[in-house]
């Protein structure tokens, strides 16, 4: 049993990974299918909603490997 428990960092590092390209192609392919089927315009939430989903799915897939791949283990 490590300092953090008994976590799985190969297991975390593919989540994270995987669930930061989930919501960046949400947000990318959710921008452009919303502006096609409205005429080019959408609501400011969903705009935000779509460019918040990208970033954050940016941040995970850089910062996962990071974190649970190199860090976690090591400061244990």
């Amino acid at each position: 049993m490590g300092r953090y428990g008994n976590l799985d960092y190969p297991r975390l590092t593919k989540t994270g990974v995987g669930l930061g390209l989930v919501l960046f192609l949400f947000g990318a392919v959710g921008a452009k299918v919303a502006l096609a089927s409205s005429g080019g315009h959408i609501p400011g939430w969903e705009r935000t909603l779509f460019f918040d989903a990208e970033w954050l799915g940016i941040l995970l897939v850089l910062f996962s490997p990071i974190i649970f791949g190199i860090v976690l283990p090591l400061t244990e």
